[in-house]
């Protein structure tokens, strides 16, 4: 069930939030607590995404704590909805998960910050004031895990199929590239047919081409046909 409450006669000063989640006890916990705090005025409550992407609409707050696991439409979604039409807002998780699977979704969608459902009252007022200021705030835990995301090493861009050609194997596709037959080649590098023959089987399996027109068309597009 999903209530908005009388914002009339607030402070001015005071920043407005918006409880996104689906669990009434936890809306009920998080209002009375902050009703408490001064400066921060709770605005409306929204138990499940659909509601909390239509209150905030109407609303217009400044900060979202946003669940993540809801029925209809989960925090993710609502959190990227959110976003589209409110950029302003800020959308501060609150949710019980630290897997990458839920982590990094909803911080690609726009989230603000992400907080534990374990972190005490005073931090997610705090965290509600950091936003306001611009200022996003990580559990811990979310940090180090994003760190050791960036930290990882890159994968190497993966290398053109020519540049795994030996020296030898690249004379051979650009003879064979400028027509030349087997004996030809031979001819040309000083070896026998039988090593020519070694290396155009080398050449089509690491191009990856049938046979050695296509061989030819790889290296004329490639411009690997003339020294």
């Amino acid at each position: 069930m999903s209530r908005a409450l009388d914002v009339e006669g607030r402070e001015a000063s005071a920043i407005r939030v918006l409880l996104v989640d689906d669990h009434e006890m936890v809306r009920i916990g998080l209002a009375a607590v902050l009703d408490t705090e001064d400066g921060i005025e709770v605005v409306g409550e929204a138990g499940n995404g659909k509601d909390g992407v239509r209150l905030a609409m109407a609303y217009k707050p400044e900060v979202v704590l946003m669940d993540l696991v809801m029925e209809e439409m989960d925090g993710v979604e609502t959190t990227r909805q959110i976003m589209e039409q409110l950029p302003e807002t800020k959308v501060i998780v609150l949710t019980s998960y630290l897997d990458d699977s839920k982590l990094y979704p909803v911080i690609e969608a726009g989230a603000f910050s992400y907080l534990l459902k374990t972190s005490r009252a005073g931090e997610i007022a705090d965290a509600i004031r950091a936003a306001s200021r611009g200022q996003s705030v990580l559990e811990s835990q979310v940090a180090a895990k994003m760190m050791n995301r960036f930290r990882q090493p890159k994968p190497s861009a993966q290398k053109a199929p020519h540049e795994e050609l030996t020296e030898r194997e690249m004379d051979v596709l650009k003879l064979v590239a400028q027509g030349l037959s087997n004996q030809d080649i031979a001819d040309r590098l000083f070896i026998s047919i039988k090593t020519v023959k070694f290396h155009v089987t080398n050449v089509l399996n690491k191009l990856g081409v049938e046979d050695r027109t296509q061989a030819a068309i790889y290296a004329h597009k490639h411009d690997l046909a003339l020294d």
